[in-house]
């Protein structure tokens, strides 16, 4: 915009008279042009952009992703979506669609911000894997080391179809809460009344899981997998371990260092008309009606692990290209790859991954990942990883193919449709040249054993 400026000021000294207003309107012209053309220069700036074709994917292929997400829009399904496609370290796509506040007919912008739900859970499992490679845990080490209300559990157990109360075969550790295999949330239905009660969240974190110590395990920890508030207590032992609260690690450690300038727990005042409303399939035939408008909200002191955090799709990237960097970004170092690829590996052998769907996937430690593509939802690379918020979130990372994918929507429940689904594949159908599948060995048939 500063050079658009220039140029204006320098047609205009070398014009007189009549001829200035024509100058001024040239120039206007080509603002508004250059406005339509490039999305949001303000929030790509910081962004590294770059042509699909300059790192082998199509730009007119890219557009039938456009097209699928104003389909899901104009057929009133979601109000609105931004859709980031990066490859080799560059933005290749950065698209907003529709409003992200119709009641308002407030247009949609690549730079609005988004309650990302449970996309909080690999930044705060990040954070205390920060804490790990400074040697204050081992995986496998209890977490009652920093946690001593969870030290000599009880577990719920069925004999005979009676619910049975026995001590837990082995402690809860580091590598149980990172990869929801803890066992710590119980069935209400087993529980006391008085027990029921403590299950409420408090004002703090702090608050909310010293009172749930009391509370039986689910199962012996290891024994299953079973998604629900682990990552709460992997927040939890960021604090005790840090001696901060969770915001201000992830401030410090995190969000300044690669420039997530947008995360919040607590959205600024002077963000608000930035931040997108949220609409539920409410309406006739699941269209949508607004659910949560986008207005200034009292803050909050409970900084969980699970859910919480508000951001955009170039703040995201930033983490995801820290992540496929093997943990740093723009010369900063937040892990070691080794620690990366720690977290990326399937820590939950053949425990079904369930809300993921067919036996196709894995959980690392604060990542899902494709460990079976025949049989995934989504057609993509094995050894893909990411996860999606409750509110239709979602994100991708190939490190095969160099890829990232972020799609930023909210809507409160979307099983009734796929464009999570459909997103990845449209980013992979537009990949032109593979980096993977010129090293794929192609197999004849053969039976596979499940």
């Amino acid at each position: 915009m500063d050079t658009l400026r220039f140029r204006a000021l320098r047609m205009i000294s070398r014009r007189g008279g009549s001829n200035a207003a024509a100058a001024i309107s040239t120039t206007l012209t080509l603002v508004a042009l250059v406005l339509l053309a490039v999305p949001s220069l303000a929030a790509a700036q910081h962004l590294p952009m770059a042509s699909p074709e300059s790192v082998g994917m199509s730009s007119d292929r890219l557009e039938r992703l456009d097209a699928a997400m104003q389909r899901y829009i104009d057929a009133d399904m979601v109000a609105g979506t931004v859709t980031l496609v990066a490859r080799q370290g560059e933005v290749v796509h950065l698209k907003a669609q529709g409003h992200r506040y119709i009641e308002g007919s407030k247009a949609m912008d690549v730079d609005d911000i988004f309650v990302i739900m449970s996309m909080t859970k690999p930044i705060v499992s990040t954070a205390l894997m920060m804490l790990f490679e400074e040697g204050y845990f081992l995986l496998d080490d209890p977490i009652s080391k920093y946690m001593p209300e969870y030290a000599d559990m009880q577990v719920l157990v069925d004999v005979d179809g009676n619910t049975l109360r026995v001590p837990a075969e082995r402690p809860i550790t580091f590598r149980h809460v990172l990869s929801h295999t803890a066992g710590v949330d119980p069935s209400r239905n087993a529980l006391t009344e008085d027990e029921r009660a403590l299950m409420g969240r408090n004002p703090t974190l702090e608050q909310s899981l010293v009172a749930r110590a009391a509370l039986p395990l689910a199962f012996h920890p290891g024994d299953q997998w079973r998604y629900g508030s682990s990552t709460n207590y992997v927040a939890f032992l960021v604090e005790r371990i840090s001696g901060q609260s969770l915001d201000q690690f992830l401030k410090e450690r995190i969000f300044e260092p690669l420039g997530m300038d947008d995360t919040h727990y607590n959205v600024p005042a002077s963000k608000v008309d930035r931040v997108v409303g949220v609409y539920s399939p409410t309406g006739p035939h699941n269209t949508i009606e607004l659910m949560r408008a986008p207005e200034a909200r009292e803050p909050t002191r409970y900084f969980g692990g699970t859910a919480g955090l508000s951001s955009t799709a170039g703040d995201y990237f930033k983490f995801s290209q820290m992540i496929l960097n093997g943990g740093e970004l723009n010369g900063e170092r937040l892990l070691s790859p080794t620690t990366v690829n720690l977290m990326i590996t399937n820590h939950t052998g053949d425990l079904p991954i369930y809300i993921k769907g067919p036996d196709a996937y894995g959980f690392g430690l604060g990542f899902s990942m494709v460990t079976d593509p025949d049989r995934a939802r989504q057609a993509v690379t094995p050894g893909t990883f990411g996860w999606g918020g409750a509110w239709g979130t979602v994100f991708w990372i190939d490190p095969a193919e160099e890829l990232i994918s972020i799609l930023m929507v909210q809507i409160s429940r979307y099983s009734h449709f796929t464009l999570r689904q459909d997103f990845p594949n449209l980013v992979m159908q537009a990949v032109t040249e593979s980096l993977y599948a010129g090293k794929q060995v192609i197999r004849g048939y053969e039976p596979i054993v499940r």
